[in-house]
């Protein structure tokens, strides 16, 4: 095992995105700073397994970005404290799903993988969206 990264924080949530040519985690160490803002990091992944050009992707304000999924578009959904926010693959916001709890993890489901699924802190919620979440290659 090699150590790929290790100037976070506290990493939390990571996904590749859907082609697998970049690794995004997210940095959200509570203990810092409770009020954020909280980042998710994005990270070339070389043909040799390694990653290079850290940069910060999105700032999640407020609340943590600890889940997150792609959409079969790019786009980043990601939890945060006033539920699910939605990103572009540039980064720019695109909408959120407000929830009365904070958000904390999410997946895209069922027969056409348009239902999403978000655990909050009491509850798992269910919400059919306009687009499929992406397919691994």
């Amino acid at each position: 095992m090699a150590v790929a990264a290790d100037d976070f924080i506290k990493p939390n949530g990571l996904a590749f995105s859907t082609i697998e040519t970049h690794l995004f985690i997210a940095d959200s160490d509570l203990s810092h700073d409770p009020d954020g803002p909280y980042h998710i990091r994005v990270f070339d992944v070389t043909g040799s397994n390694n990653l290079k050009r850290c940069e910060v992707f999105v700032e999640v304000s407020p609340g943590v970005p600890e889940g997150f999924r792609f959409d079969d578009r790019g786009n980043l959904w990601s939890s945060a404290q006033d539920g699910v926010r939605v990103f572009d693959p540039d980064g720019n916001p695109l909408g959120r799903i407000r929830m009365p709890q904070m958000a904390a993890n999410l997946t895209f489901g069922g027969p056409r993988r348009n239902r999403l699924f978000i655990a909050s802190t009491q509850t798992l919620c269910a919400v059919c969206v306009g687009i499929s979440g992406a397919q691994r290659p």
